[in-house]
């Protein structure tokens, strides 16, 4: 019987935003569950740190750099990608960032950068992937992190809100166009992970992230940690979700099961 429950043993995989936070933990995810490689990020050395730690758990593993913001080499990325590992299987595009601002403060170039950071690079890169998904033959699966921000209003961050919700539109036309060339594509919308970047942007803050936690409608009373983004991505690309496609799997710690209205009279 196989233990290859996952289905991911020898296939090729990229991981784009694969450098740190919950780019490193899908990567280094994907190698333990026995996929070959390759990290990206916009920085070679992060990419070469964590390519060194998935290929110790025994798989092939490959770092790249670029600068996906720019369509010609987001392209390029994923073209070297699939030429180094043989192929490509599955694609995983992690790079996101917020900016924040009132609506009314906001001006043109926040708006821009938002959606070409948060939506049109995932364009570019879907296309790309699902091309040589496509001309394989052999069909592939591509999964996106958009957020729980485009699902929601998104105060003081506004376009980022409006891009992620974009995404979630891309992925469901995504999953319509390319399934009947057995291209799988899917997203995960995340509330409150502890990354590096967001842990370090609420410290300058002087907030508490475990207070901020336990009062703001969490149900779990935590942080996510990246590696609880990770197993969702990986899930979603594995023969588990093999019938999935075109869906945004909600992970927020119950936020968005959470009743809206107080009700501690009636407890």
């Amino acid at each position: 019987m196989s233990t290859d429950v996952f289905g991911l043993r020898g296939k090729r995989a990229l991981v784009v935003g694969g450098g740190f936070g919950m780019g490193r933990e899908t990567a280094i995810l994907l190698g333990q569950v026995g996929a070959d490689v390759v990290v990206a990020d916009v920085d070679q050395a992060r990419a070469e740190e964590v390519r060194a730690e998935v290929a110790a758990t025994g798989v092939s593993a490959h770092a790249m750099s670029g600068d996906v913001t720019v369509p010609a080499a987001a392209v390029q990325l994923v073209q070297d990608a699939a030429a180094v590992l043989g192929g490509l299987d599955v694609l995983i595009n992690i790079v996101g960032l917020a900016e924040w601002s009132y609506l009314m403060d906001m001006d043109d170039g926040m708006w821009e950068r938002q959606f070409a950071i948060n939506l049109r690079h995932h364009l570019d890169i879907g296309r790309a992937g699902a091309r040589i998904m496509i001309d394989q033959g052999t069909g592939g699966r591509m999964a996106f992190v958009s957020s729980v921000s485009g699902i929601y209003g998104a105060p003081f961050h506004a376009a980022y809100g409006a891009a992620k919700a974009g995404l979630m539109s891309l992925v469901r036309t995504m999953s319509q166009e390319w399934g009947p060339d057995g291209v799988r594509v899917n997203a995960v919308a995340p509330d409150c992970i502890a990354t590096p970047r967001v842990k370090a942007g609420f410290e300058a803050q002087g907030a508490d992230t475990n207070e901020l936690a336990r009062n703001t409608g969490i149900s779990l009373c935590r942080f996510g940690d990246p590696k609880e983004i990770a197993g969702p991505l990986v899930y979603l690309c594995s023969d588990l979700a093999g019938f999935t496609t075109g869906q945004t799997l909600i992970v927020d710690g119950g936020v968005h099961a959470s009743f809206p209205h107080e009700m501690n009279p009636f407890k």
